[in-house]
């Protein structure tokens, strides 16, 4: 009798899980198409979209010298340099997508282009919009300033005054700079960096405060009226590519693009060439 009583339940048992294994195999059959459908419905990288489309859509907008127009009406400097070998590395065209810079974040997250290289520095309110690569330069904040009324001020806290007034671009992180460094001087806030040039020639500002080169491009270009009081950068600032968040190839892609650039001292050399030499002057002349 025991015997039998054991062999019973030992029968109801395996037929118990005979059901509950027949019942489940369908769920898990089930389930794996449902997995397939989820990694079809992965967003491909952007890096895979530009190969395919084979253009690359950049967002810039015009800083001297790392984006301006020639006289023929071209966009040349750093940043275009720049844009123009990760084009031709990638194997595509590039189409460059001219953006007010107060927009350009905006722009990117909206799909306007793929990759904002625009001289755009890492802060940390960026950071929380958009990915940036690795550095591939680095810039500093500096100072012009008008010989007729700020000339013998020779440091930063000689601006630091309610009676000075500096001229900056909008949106850029020469504002916050400002801001930081110079809290009590008047700050006028302009669009284009344009404008700021202007109203320090015209005398309204006493100076604009800019990365460099543009310091020190004015103040050689026009050294009958302006002058550069601070030896030094009182700044140091990366520069990377920024892009949309969430594709880590893509940016694992530019980011190794710079180490090989930076290690064959093509970087390097393109930046001596814009930055440090007037030999593109004619150009835009």
């Amino acid at each position: 009798m025991k015997t039998l009583r054991i062999t019973a339940l030992l029968t109801i048992f395996c037929l118990t899980a005979f059901v509950l294994g027949c019942n489940q195999a369908p769920q898990q059959a089930e389930s794996k198409p449902g997995a397939t459908a989820t990694e079809a419905a992965a967003p491909a990288s952007q890096l895979e979209t530009i190969l395919k489309r084979g253009t690359i859509k950049v967002g810039f907008d015009t800083f001297k010298p790392w984006a301006m127009k020639n006289m023929k009406g071209d966009y040349i400097g750093f940043e275009i340099e720049v844009a123009k070998k990760l084009a031709k590395d990638m194997g595509v065209k590039i189409e460059f997508v001219p953006t007010k810079w107060s927009g350009i974040i905006p722009a990117l997250l909206t799909g306007k282009f793929d990759i904002i290289i625009g001289g755009m520095s890492i802060t940390p309110q960026r950071n929380l919009k958009v990915n940036f690569s690795i550095p591939y330069e680095f810039s500093g904040m500096n100072i012009v300033a008008s010989k007729e009324s700020a000339g013998g001020r020779t440091t930063l806290e000689d601006f630091n005054n309610q009676e000075t007034t500096i001229a900056v671009r909008l949106g850029t992180t020469a504002a916050e700079v400002s801001k930081n460094f110079l809290p009590n001087a008047k700050k006028l806030f302009f669009d284009e960096e344009s404008q700021t040039v202007q109203e320090l020639l015209n005398g309204r500002v006493h100076a604009v405060v800019a990365s460099n080169p543009l310091p020190y491009t004015l103040a050689t270009e026009y050294a009958d009226q302006l002058y550069m009081p601070l030896s030094d950068d009182f700044t140091k600032e990366p520069i990377s590519f920024a892009v949309r968040k969430g594709d880590l190839d893509y940016l694992n892609w530019l980011n190794n693009w710079v180490r090989v650039n930076m290690s064959s001292g093509w970087l390097q050399n393109r930046h001596k060439y814009w930055f440090f030499t007037n030999e593109w002057e004619s150009q835009i002349q």
